[in-house]
């Protein structure tokens, strides 16, 4: 009876640790909003993972201390309840698990469950029966640490792309200068709704200027912005008066003044709404002085 109970109990451990390292950001957010620090996502799984396999081998200690864990969870879910966050996600079981009173009362009846485990009667076990157990512990284990690995590949991935998404590349002595007037405005046709103007440069043979024509059509639709393009060849006027060093390039100007408020050499969607956030926040420090 003891084995059986501590092979279930610690299955139940173990399907909570691999469903938060299956989805560390989901994780991350919820148990952030319960108040927990921020390595709490991969500490509670790493203890979770820990005590199941204590509790799989049969250790008392191992049963007590993941009594306590369950019984802080309750805590932290009564403590949210309180605080009227009922329906937040705890990644208590996966993305979709709840704070609510059925998860309080499962922790709860977890940490009960955990507190009797070491007094349940014990039968004698078999030398297989242990190599059995071990075995079984150990495949779990390598399990979990895989999907731990796959997880932390994906959050390395993900900082990656992070730190890659970096603002435009402005240079000062290229392109339009910052704060003047450009001829520039002149080819644009702003509405009343229109706050900022953007030029885009492009070229025909741009493989890169191809890759970033449907982020410019995205920011096209913005209906407080007038975005304009200027090949190569059929504008090289403009281009001559903007003085672009490259393509693609997009230069931002208020519609009404004309004069220059952000620049820069992008690649992306990211990048090229960093030219309309320096230019809004520029325009606005403007008006403040």
């Amino acid at each position: 009876m003891h084995l059986a109970a501590s092979w279930v109990l610690a299955a139940v451990l173990a399907a909570a640790a691999v469903t938060k390292l299956s989805a560390p950001e989901r994780s991350r957010r919820a148990l952030a909003g319960l108040g927990m620090p921020a390595g709490a996502w991969l500490a509670v799984p790493a203890a979770e993972l820990a005590l199941a396999a204590g509790v799989a081998a049969g250790l008392d200690a191992a049963a007590y201390a993941a009594a306590g864990l369950m019984a802080a969870f309750a805590a932290v879910l009564a403590r949210a309840l309180r605080r009227g966050r009922a329906g937040a996600p705890c990644a208590c079981f996966g993305a979709r698990s709840t704070v609510s009173r059925f998860a309080l009362g499962r922790a709860v009846v977890l940490a009960a469950a955990f507190a009797a485990l070491p007094a349940l009667p014990r039968g004698h076990v078999s030398t297989q029966t242990w190599l059995a157990l071990g075995l079984g512990v150990a495949v779990a284990a390598i399990v979990a640490l895989g999907v731990a690995v796959l997880a932390l590949a994906r959050e390395v991935g993900l900082l990656k792309l992070a730190v890659g998404a970096q603002g435009a590349l402005e240079v000062p002595d290229e392109g339009p200068p910052l704060g003047e007037r450009t001829a520039l405005v002149e080819r644009f046709a702003p509405t009343g709704e229109t706050r900022l103007a953007v030029a885009v440069f492009s070229s025909e043979g741009c493989a890169l200027c191809r890759a970033v024509a449907p982020s410019v059509a995205l920011l096209a639709k913005e209906r407080w912005l007038a975005v304009e393009t200027f090949d190569e060849e059929r504008h090289a006027e403009a281009w001559e008066q903007a003085a672009v060093p490259g393509s693609p390039y997009a230069v931002a100007l208020d519609p009404r003044e004309g004069t220059v408020l952000a620049k820069g050499t992008f690649n992306g969607l990211a990048q090229l709404e960093s030219v309309v956030s320096a230019a809004v926040e520029r325009a606005l420090e403007a008006a403040h002085a």
